[in-house]
């Protein structure tokens, strides 16, 4: 007897079905290739079922994963960086990062594969050329209220020398004495714009004001007028080179006083019903309050959170150990930064170079705290 080798009509079905199965997977791993390594838009979801020809609209993907780094264009070719938020858990317990490797040099990448730049770890040349391309604006907020305001000249006049030169700068000055803010001959694409605001009777209130200011400043302007946002202390000065390589998606600046100290010593609001308690056993790096930067999306969740935390505090009467220096410093152990500066990048005028340190770009200078401040 000869078998019937025909095939069944629905064997047949299923076989063709399997293959156009087979097809829709591999041009969804081709589609998500292509989106991450040359950034075609959001991911999307295809939903289609066995039938002849079925599919529903695709709908956009709700992932957290978001292009948010610029375009690193050089001339020889494109890369982009597609990055997501550094979310670690609270309670996490692992070995304390350190600027140092085991062979006691400095090392140029955190724990958790964030840079850290130093002198010697990127070329200005390229790193500038490949974010000139973009166009890109640079917002920078400086706050300057009451005797403050005598550190303006230094601080403009050396940034002009030294902060992103060539790249398009927009500054924002806060300050309760306009009338005292010099004039400064701005560079190439470089801008100033004078903000008034009361005056205070405590350094503690300018310090915890930032947040909120900076806040309002994003959300009426920056958030359609700029890329990237830096905030900066006005009691400083520029000494060298501060420019594309410290733009990043999240960035922090690490303490000159506390890069080499154990996390239980570092000066964190330790009581716990403060929102900014951070327990002895954790901690990454000190950062410093006078710096903080990144995309103007994500400084804005920074200051919102930040902000919203301090007047939690204010109404239970607690003010912390370092205003908003210590609500800074827990919202990066727990949102990692995408980049850290080094001390290079936040020194003090009051301390002497030592070894590791190769230059020195910006720093706090010296003054007599009961000169400027109103209050002790």
């Amino acid at each position: 007897m000869i078998k019937d080798t025909k095939p069944k009509a629905g064997t047949m079905k299923q076989q063709f079905n399997l293959f156009l199965l087979g097809l829709t997977g591999f041009s969804l791993i081709c589609i998500a290739y292509l989106h991450f390594t040359l950034g075609w838009g959001n991911i999307v979801y295809l939903h289609f079922t066995l039938g002849w020809g079925k599919y529903e609209k695709p709908s956009t993907c709700s992932m957290t994963t978001e292009k948010t780094q610029t375009n690193l264009y050089s001339p020889q070719g494109t890369t982009e960086k597609t990055q997501i938020n550094l979310y670690s858990p609270q309670g996490l317990s692992y070995k304390q990062p350190s600027v140092f490797g085991p062979d006691g040099k400095v090392t140029a990448m955190a724990p958790w594969l964030a840079p850290i730049v130093w002198e010697g770890t990127f070329d200005p040349t390229l790193i500038d050329s490949i974010y000139k391309q973009q166009n890109i604006t640079i917002a920078t907020t400086v706050f300057a209220l009451g005797k403050y305001t005598k550190f303006l000249k230094d601080f403009l006049e050396s940034a002009e020398q030294n902060y992103f030169v060539g790249f398009r700068v927009h500054y924002y000055l806060f300050t309760d004495q306009p009338q005292q803010v010099p004039e400064v001959k701005m560079g190439e694409d470089h801008q100033l714009t004078v903000m008034v605001v009361p005056s205070s009777n405590r350094w503690q209130e300018i310090s915890l004001r930032r947040m909120e200011r900076l806040e309002k400043l994003i959300e009426s302007q920056l958030i359609n007028e700029a890329n990237y946002v830096f905030s900066l202390d006005v009691d400083t000065k520029f000494y060298g080179r501060w420019g594309a390589e410290s733009l990043g998606r999240l960035v922090a600046a690490i303490h000159p006083w506390f890069y080499y100290t154990p996390r239980e010593q570092f000066p964190y609001e330790r009581r716990p019903e403060s929102q900014a308690f951070i327990p002895h056993s954790e901690g990454d790096f000190y950062y410093g309050g006078a710096m903080i930067g990144g995309l103007v999306k994500n400084v804005y969740q920074l200051v919102k959170t930040c902000r919203e935390q301090l007047d939690i505090d204010a109404a239970k009467s607690i003010e912390a150990a370092w205003q908003e220096e210590s609500h800074l410093n827990k919202y990066f152990l727990y949102n990692k930064p995408s980049k850290l500066l080094s001390p290079e990048y936040l020194w003090d005028d009051k301390r002497s170079k030592p070894e590791e340190i190769k230059t020195i770009r910006y720093s706090h200078v010296y003054k007599n705290y009961n000169e400027v401040r109103p209050n002790p």
